[in-house]
């Protein structure tokens, strides 16, 4: 949800387009959850991840 909510996307549709393959940045499907890895996040949203 906290990728959704940067991304302006909300529960409902989020969830749909994860489960569909179409949500715009990589999602892991772990156990019962959905996961969005950070870097894939960042990379999306044009944001340079802050290193050591």
């Amino acid at each position: 949800m906290t990728a959704a909510r940067a991304l302006g996307i909300g529960r409902t549709t989020a969830y749909a387009l994860a489960r569909e393959g179409g949500f715009p940045c990589p999602v892991l499907r772990v156990g019962g959850e959905y996961r969005v890895p950070t870097a894939g996040l960042l990379r999306l949203l044009e944001i340079e991840p802050l290193i050591g």
